[in-house]
């Protein structure tokens, strides 16, 4: 097995009280802080830990399995008093869930959700009621300008997590119960960059003349599939919808450039999985699954939305 990696990157949010002893500090394991998503549910994570007088530290997997894993045992040598985990995947989960059982240290997952092993709550968006949602509105914009028999194409997240998949499944059911049944392929994400998405658009625009419409599922990268679209100069022929939310979203969707977004709520997910972890530590029953609502938010509603997703979804970065 090659060696672990050891220089994951480590990002604090706000300052961390030195003064606080080790077993006083919440980590965060993240699958890549360059997504806002992850940036946004950490927010939410930290403001809890502070609340209650603990540090707080968010280490960032860079999307590497490896280094996930590296990052965890670094954390439970150095020694703290619970983990909030959003793996990489559902299927690297349970190597870090191990490594915390075997030094007694509790864990919440936030997001992606994990194949196996022991954890004390895991908080979830319903991943495919909010896909269905995003293409449902995707699929009543394609009727109403009588584009129903074009095709539709998804650039996804991991179909080896259980959101991705649980989004792909909403998504065509959407789109099924529309009538619309075009398919212009799937991309998987891999490194999660609004560039790969652009490539991904390309390939699709240029195999499928006829497409008509394009689920992108999740936020930085759809500003890639936009991009695309312009050079190939189809703006106004292809109907974009995304998942989760920027703060570039929202003039996207008040020009109708984007039509739709099923919108996580980051912020309150990280606040949700940091209460769940303290009831834990303070000995309080904790649900074994806790839900998030998912806002659709479309360019017909974003005006009445803005007041709550600033906060929820924008970690207050939007006004």
């Amino acid at each position: 097995m090659a060696a672990m990696a050891t220089t994951a990157i480590t990002l604090s949010f706000g300052g961390v009280a030195p003064a606080l002893a080790q077993s006083q500090n919440i980590v965060y394991l993240t699958p890549g802080l360059d997504l806002p998503f992850w940036r946004y549910l950490a927010r939410g994570v930290e403001a809890v830990a502070t609340e209650k007088g603990y540090g707080f530290q968010a280490l960032d997997s860079a999307n590497s399995a490896q280094t996930q894993l590296q990052n965890a045992q670094d954390a439970i040598a150095r020694g703290v008093a619970g983990i909030v985990l959003s793996p990489t995947d559902s299927s690297t989960a349970p190597s870090v869930l191990q490594l915390a059982e075997n030094a007694g240290i509790p864990v919440v997952i936030a997001d992606i959700g994990t194949n196996s092993g022991n954890y004390v709550s895991f908080i979830i968006s319903d991943n495919y009621e909010g896909a269905n949602g995003t293409g449902a509105a995707l699929a009543e914009a394609l009727i109403e300008k009588g584009w129903e028999d074009g095709s539709v194409g998804i650039v996804s997240i991991s179909q080896a997590r259980l959101n991705g998949q649980a989004r792909t499944a909403g998504f065509k059911d959407a789109l099924a119960a529309a009538g619309i049944t075009g398919d212009a392929g799937l991309q998987q994400m891999q490194s999660y960059t609004a560039d790969e998405t652009f490539r991904f658009t390309q390939d699709m625009l240029t195999a499928n003349p006829e497409m008509r419409g394009l689920f992108v599922q999740t936020d930085q990268p759809a500003i890639g599939a936009l991009r695309a679209i312009r050079a190939a100069r189809r703006e106004g022929e292809v109907l974009v919808a995304a998942f989760d939310g920027i703060p570039e979203f929202v003039p996207l969707l008040q020009s109708g450039e984007l039509v739709a977004s099923g919108m996580q709520q980051p912020y309150l997910m990280g606040q949700t999985s940091a209460e769940a972890l303290f009831d834990h530590l303070e000995g309080n029953e904790v649900e074994k699954e806790i839900l998030v609502p998912i806002v659709i938010v479309t360019s017909s509603n974003i005006e009445e939305m803005l007041p709550t997703i600033s906060q929820t979804v924008f970690a207050g970065e939007v006004q």
